[in-house]
């Protein structure tokens, strides 16, 4: 599907986001190569085999509660009964002796229940005299007995390669004994920002300069646990510096992201250097804030060239670039939840692009949604992305929106 841009004084033809997408998607490939990590290292990392547990979960038949362990034998129905008290089990201290008709244990949560005992009644509801404890008529049989083996079987699958581990799933690896765990390995990405106008934060800023927010911005957009980043700095506006950097970065990464420059300007030169030193697959695509993004490959790298303004960075970095990280490491597809909204806010739009402007949402006690506009939403407003907490979604032939109106949001989720 072809978008034509309004914005161009040339009618140039644009991709769609769902078709670049579907280029990028089909233009790459999940990483093979795996490591093996320890447990607490390996938290937000994709699992690389499937996982099987050598030991039954629980290991031993275990008392849910503080109470008296017993045979349900001894119950009478409908009628209280007597045992004899002969001795306790502890959590991780077993009672080593033989539990008989008529006897019963001192029983703690997490202690073994006897293999001649299948029932525990909770201390609150007996009463002790010496050795005797007496048992009320309403007791039922096999209560608060966690059985051996009743969450996981020995042998049985944990987890299945491709999960992307979480808490939980840390908690029942160890669990089940399991100290390392294989994963894909961590995926290697740098990033540039271009532009002779660019100061670092330790320098003065003079007129025609600006800081360089867009490497911060990246920083924290790409810090998580699959991904091995590297700043690799400031690239001047020099086709043949840019050409040998690009060159030497791509050598060692699996993806390279830079800003700025892939545009149409007379300093625009990220395009045609990647025209000589690698591959485009796309240039430009219908979407607002974002259209001069580029995509390609140099070398065995996957390139992406985003625009220079900071909200067009975060904009095509969550809508193109983030689901492409998401691929290479191994996650499985994920759409990115949507919601509707009352729109609060009067929201111009010209037909010809997917716009994603920035909102602030909000439910009310009745569960409803709103969203209001977040601000200015020119690509360069670092105050309202920063006030955000989701993107309001505008459909390429969709125009002014007015109050009242339904529309689509998706709330910011910035971490991969």
């Amino acid at each position: 599907m072809i978008a034509e841009d309004e914005c161009s004084r040339h009618s140039t033809k644009l991709l769609a986001v769902a078709d670049a997408l579907a280029q990028i998607k089909a233009a790459i490939q999940s990483l093979v190569a795996t490591e093996t990590v320890p447990l607490k290292q390996a938290l937000g990392r994709v699992l690389a085999t499937e996982t099987r547990s050598t030991i039954a979960l629980p290991f031993d038949t275990n008392a849910a509660m503080d109470g008296y362990a017993f045979a349900s034998a001894e119950i009478v129905p409908q009628q209280p009964f007597c045992l004899k008290l002969i001795g306790t089990a502890w959590a991780g201290k077993p009672f080593t002796g033989s539990l008989k008709s008529g006897e019963c244990i001192r029983i703690f949560t997490g202690a073994v229940v006897p293999d001649t005992a299948d029932s525990v009644v909770m201390q609150e509801q007996v009463t002790v005299n010496a050795e005797w404890v007496s048992f009320p008529a309403e007791c039922k049989v096999l209560q608060n007995v966690r059985q051996q083996g009743e969450d996981v079987k020995q042998g049985q699958v944990l987890l299945n390669a491709g999960k992307a581990l979480t808490a939980a799933d840390l908690g029942l690896l160890a669990g089940a004994g399991l100290a390392n765990v294989a994963v894909k390995r961590k995926l290697r990405v740098g990033f540039f920002s271009t532009g002779d106008e660019l100061v670092s934060l330790e320098e003065t800023l003079n007129s025609g300069q600006i800081y360089d927010s867009n490497r911060y911005l990246l920083h924290g957009l790409l810090t998580h646990p699959c991904l091995e980043i590297q700043d690799l700095g400031v690239l001047a506006d020099e086709p043949i510096l840019l050409e040998a950097r690009l060159q030497t970065a791509a050598a060692t990464l699996d993806v390279l992201i830079t800003t700025g420059g892939a545009s149409v300007g007379a300093a625009d030169y990220i395009t045609q250097v990647l025209q000589r030193c690698g591959n485009i697959g796309f240039w430009k695509i219908a979407m607002k804030p974002g259209k001069p993004l580029l995509f390609g490959q140099i070398q065995q790298c996957v390139f992406f060239g985003l625009p220079g303004n900071p909200v067009a960075v975060m904009t095509t970095f969550d809508k193109l670039v983030k689901p492409a990280l998401l691929q290479l490491c191994g996650y499985p597809a994920q759409k990115a939840l949507q919601i509707q909204a009352v729109c609060g806010s009067y929201l111009k739009k010209s037909a010809g692009r997917e716009e994603y402007q920035r909102g602030i949402l909000q439910q009310a006690a009745d569960g409803s949604f709103t969203v209001t506009t977040a601000g200015k939403q020119g690509s360069h407003i670092l105050s309202s992305l920063s006030r955000a907490n989701c993107y309001i979604v505008l459909e390429r032939d969709c125009t002014d929106v007015a109050v009242g109106s339904v529309v689509t949001v998706e709330p910011f989720s910035h971490a991969l």
